[in-house]
């Protein structure tokens, strides 16, 4: 993640700072042992961004909080009664819960799902996967969600676009592809304020070629028009009929999505990676994500290679979600 997102005053950042600051939620971060994650709490304290909240951490900052379960005995138990409530389902008894709470990333994701904090940042030092197991156990998804996904917000001189998914699912079928397309359009909503317009990508508009790839991304549209009747959505579309008015002009001149989508959504992580890393490099994008959509309350990835500066900014991100929800 490029830590430079958006220079310019009225960036989408800027704006995302600003509403952050307006409604400050408590953001854990729970990986104390990493110096850019204590220095990141530093940050968002100073700056009045957010309510930092480190986890299990002596040393505590000027500004930030410090939640102690392994002196809070009685919080560790309502969080081990939280997650055996989660998972007894799938067997969990409520001392096997307990002793799984010795993983930060879930203690702090059963932390979120108790209200104690609004949402959590982690994976400086944890992987995706892991980060997002976490959520799912210890959050879970939305009511109206069955798939955890991620997006980039991508900023542009003159617009700000939303890729998807570019870290997550690698090969989605038609009922992911709804699911990410349907996600991504309300996390751009929520985001950036815009009406979102939907691009189902691929190599084919509009029936100019035929796969099984294209009736993939067919039955998705109708899926996610199904149970999203007013979501601008359309394709398949290549990506320069969805981007460009004039091909779209020529590809899809019926279209109310082609020419001017600001949602695009990706046939497998291949393509979704390698688009939004020809957009961050060769057309100067600055990329902020991958952000994790779908699980009931924001539980937000970090790249390992992260700054405290990246770390910041996925607090923002965090806590405007928070607020939405």
């Amino acid at each position: 993640m490029n830590s430079k997102f958006g220079n310019e005053q009225g960036s989408v950042l800027q704006q995302l700072r600003h509403r952050a600051g307006n409604d400050k939620k408590r953001i854990i971060l729970p990986e104390s042992s990493d110096q850019r994650v204590v220095d990141a709490a530093e940050m968002i304290a100073e700056r009045s961004l957010a309510i930092p909240v480190l986890l299990n951490h002596g040393d505590v900052p000027k500004g930030v909080e410090c939640i102690d379960t392994n002196s809070d005995t009685q919080l560790f138990g309502r969080c081990a009664k939280r997650l055996f409530e989660h998972r007894q389902h799938k067997g969990l008894s409520l001392e096997a819960a307990a002793l799984a709470l010795e993983d930060s990333l879930l203690l702090a994701a059963t932390l979120v799902s108790l209200g104690e904090v609004d949402g959590c940042v982690a994976g400086s030092v944890a992987t995706t996967a892991n980060v997002i197991r976490a959520g799912l156990y210890g959050v879970g998804t939305k009511a109206d969600a069955k798939l955890v996904s991620s997006f980039f917000l991508m900023e542009l001189k003159d617009r700000c676009l939303t890729y998807a998914d570019c870290g997550v699912v690698p090969a989605p079928n038609s009922t992911q592809l709804a699911e990410i397309a349907m996600a991504s359009a309300e996390s751009h909503q929520l985001l950036t304020g815009e009406e979102p317009l939907v691009a189902m990508l691929s190599f084919s508009t509009l029936g100019s070629a035929d796969h099984e790839s294209i009736h993939k991304i067919r039955e998705a549209i109708q899926l996610a028009k199904t149970k999203c009747p007013d979501l601008k959505i359309d394709g398949e579309l290549q990506f320069d009929a969805a981007f460009v008015t004039s091909v779209a002009q020529r590809k899809a001149p019926d279209s109310e999505v082609a020419g001017k989508a600001n949602v695009f959504i990706f046939p497998d992580l291949n393509a979704g990676n390698i688009a939004y890393k020809i957009t961050e490099r060769l057309a100067g994008a600055t990329a902020l994500g991958p952000l994790i959509q779908g699980l009931a309350k924001p539980c937000m990835d970090l790249s390992r290679g992260c700054s405290a500066e990246d770390i910041v900014d996925v607090a923002v991100v965090a806590s405007v979600l928070a607020a939405a929800n």
